[in-house]
């Protein structure tokens, strides 16, 4: 997901890096249930409303760019999400302490949602199917029940070709998902299907490890028909259409200012909610979180100034936890100058990742030789080395091989016809508005430019535009990220497909799409595991189509009012059942 597990779903495994374990089998039917020192303007003191309510304040990003749950493809639209709406699966507190967190947020496991249980069968056809039944006290924030029919119109509307959602692939496991993406079948041949009101069917092509996964996915999560028919794409922005299903609902949002949610009276667990009142205030000027932050305006924030991390970190108010994830420069391969490889390659080869995660960053994230971030399971899952150890560096990250780096940039760079930058464009290198890409932007901007006598331009702009002009292709090189939505490597790789909804790169290489499609159709974990490597080979060390810069990490900073936050490493806080500290 942009930034904005399970061999039998052990639901009571804790989600410390990662849960994926490999590939489940048999050809009964299985069913699944859970057991069940620094300036002292940090944690600032804040006083309760007066009527006694517990109210929070938080800061994750600006305007979002939908809150639509189909047409959602960031990690800020995704923590919102999961505050209002709910899957099939959820991820629920683990009562385990998070690495880094130092006490303030606890790991994430995943659990039943509004499923109450699932079954699972193979099939004679080797498709498999799960069979979900329904929580009986699921209900909307209207007071109507959430029904199968509901999941059924929702994974539907979700690969129609009419909703152009960035993750319709995410259900492309699903029977006939493909060929209605294609327009080659009808959505209502889609291979799921409502028996009654609280037993909704689902068939794979194929076993997924992490199908589990994808049903706390918000692309995933359920919405109302009738609404969306009533209000068409308008439903989101009206209080009185966008119910939700999940704890909170939607009682206000003031555009470029704020989202305002509140408790779902009709949840079935809302009586153990937390906070009477949350508020997402949306803006991206880190000048203005940390000021909020220290007057006690915000409760949470995810990002500071550049100037104050290193203080912050030292004295221990800026938390940094694990994330799964890279933050890399997409290349619009399909646009002279970087529709050459070679060009690529050695824009690829003239930086200084260890400059920029030392200097720059300066939050302990680590410099990326490869696409797929460390921390993603590789066939032997936790008891083995991960993918990317097994998979090696494609070029030298560290500042150790620097030099040689840029020597074998401008050969490339003029094997490609411009010798010492000498006709090369000038080019543009686009980013969103944040004190932290312009670092980074300016960092880049200076190594090609010292390195290979080329000249580039930056431009930034707000999010939700930015996204925009990326997914269009308007562009020549820009920044860009990618964090985990499932932990297995294809959720960093089935995205570069041919005419993926967020291949932003507009990456196309047949052999390619033909080994993620052979990882998909193989429930054998070594043989996916290879396939997927060596499309990563393609990609990244044949293609060059993206200039991986680091693995991130997650920063925070959490007044001292919050106590029972969690989170897991794709990206996601939970506020769902946060309380005052005593």
């Amino acid at each position: 997901m942009k930034k904005t597990k399970l061999l039998s779903l052990l639901l009571s495994v804790i989600f410390v890096v990662s849960l994926l374990a490999g590939c489940g089998g048999g050809g009964t039917a299985e069913t699944t249930a859970p057991e069940s020192t620094a300036p002292e303007t940090t944690a600032p003191e804040t006083t309760a409303p007066s009527d006694g309510a517990y109210e929070i304040t938080l800061n994750i990003a600006s305007e979002p760019q939908s809150i639509d749950p189909a047409l959602n493809s960031a990690v800020d639209g995704a923590i919102m999400l999961g505050h209002m709406f709910e899957g099939l699966m959820k991820w629920e507190d683990s009562g385990v302490e998070a690495n880094g967190s130092d006490g303030t947020a606890n790991n994430a496991a995943l659990t039943y949602g509004q499923a109450a249980s699932y079954e699972k069968a193979e099939n004679a056809d080797g498709t498999v199917t799960y069979t979900f039944t329904l929580r009986d006290d699921a209900m909307w924030s209207d007071g109507q029940p959430v029904t199968a029919q509901d999941f059924v119109y929702s994974w539907q509307r979700l690969v129609t070709p009419e909703t152009a959602a960035d993750y319709n692939y995410m259900i492309d496991c699903v029977v006939n998902a493909n060929e209605i993406m294609a327009g080659e079948k009808e959505p209502s041949e889609l291979g799921v299907s409502a028996p009654d009101e609280h037993t909704f069917v689902v068939t794979l092509v194929n076993d997924l490890p992490y199908f589990t996964e994808i049903c706390a996915f918000p692309a995933t999560f359920p919405v109302r028909q009738d609404m969306i028919e009533a209000a068409g794409d308008q439903w989101t922005f009206d209080t009185a259409t966008y119910l939700s299903n999940g704890p909170y609902t939607m009682t206000a949002w003031n555009h470029n200012s704020e989202i305002i949610m509140e408790p779902n009276q009709y949840y079935y667990d809302v009586a153990n909610l937390g906070p009477d009142k949350i508020t997402f205030k949306l803006m991206d000027d880190q000048n203005a979180m940390l000021s909020g932050f220290n007057s006690g305006e915000l409760d949470f924030i995810e990002d500071v100034p550049q100037a104050e991390i290193a203080g912050l970190i030292a004295s221990g108010d800026l938390k940094i936890v694990d994330y799964i994830g890279t933050y890399y420069v997409c290349y619009q391969t399909q646009k002279a100058p970087f529709d050459n490889p070679k060009v690529r390659q050695a824009f690829t080869l003239a930086v200084d990742r260890t400059y920029i995660v030392n200097q720059v960053t300066q939050s302990g994230q680590v410099e990326a030789g490869g696409f797929v971030p460390a921390g993603v399971y590789d066939a032997e899952g936790a008891s083995g080395a991960d993918f990317r150890t097994n998979g090696g560096d494609y070029y030298a990250p560290t500042d150790a091989d620097y030099e040689a780096n840029c020597e074998l940039a401008r050969q490339l760079l003029a094997e490609a016809g411009y010798p010492n930058g000498e006709g090369f464009p000038v080019v543009e290198y686009l980013y969103n508005t944040s004190d932290a890409h312009k670092a980074v932007a300016e960092a880049l901007q200076y190594m090609w430019e010292t390195e290979l006598g080329v000249t580039v331009t930056l431009n930034n702009q707000e999010w939700a535009v930015f996204l925009q002009t990326r997914k269009d292709g308007d562009y020549s090189i820009a920044r860009n990220g990618w964090i985990a939505d499932y932990n297995d490597p294809m959720s960093f790789l089935d995205m570069w497909l041919t005419g993926g909804g967020n291949n932003d790169a507009q990456y196309v290489n047949p052999e390619y799409d033909a080994l993620i499609q052979a990882a998909k159709s193989t429930t054998d974990p070594a043989e996916r595991m290879q396939a997927m490597h060596d499309a990563e080979d393609i990609i990244i060390g044949q293609d060059w189509a993206l200039n991986p810069l680091y693995f991130y990490t997650q920063k925070y900073m959490i007044s001292d009012r919050i106590n029972g936050m969690y989170y897991t490493p794709l990206g996601y806080f939970f506020f769902t059942y946060a309380q005052p500290n005593a």
